[in-house]
């Protein structure tokens, strides 16, 4: 695996609603996926395209490790995270930029 910055991220489609927690190398593409519905599967079926929350790691197998734990607790767990950082819900996508 290539020593590339991971990132782990949590996106949403209202505030308390549906999450989704995904991994990947290349946080503004992938939300943009997300947001074009380019990534079939559960996010396009809850529309699932904001970004609530996000981590970045120093590597891919880092971040693999934090989703498999952020994805281990519990939904309660989940929303203190966000809201430890994004207590309004915004939609951080912006700020990737």
């Amino acid at each position: 695996m290539s020593d590339k910055k991971g990132y782990v991220y949590i996106i949403f489609n209202k505030r308390n609603g549906t999450l989704y927690t995904g991994v990947t190398s290349n946080l503004p593409k992938r939300i943009y996926q997300h947001k074009q519905k380019l990534a079939e599967g559960f996010t396009s079926k809850y529309i699932a395209d904001k970004l609530a929350y996000y981590e970045i790691c120093d590597n891919i197998r880092q971040a693999i490790t934090r989703e498999k734990q952020i994805k281990a607790g519990s939904r309660k767990q989940k929303l203190i995270l966000i809201e430890s950082v994004n207590p309004n819900w915004d939609d951080l996508y912006d700020t990737l930029f």
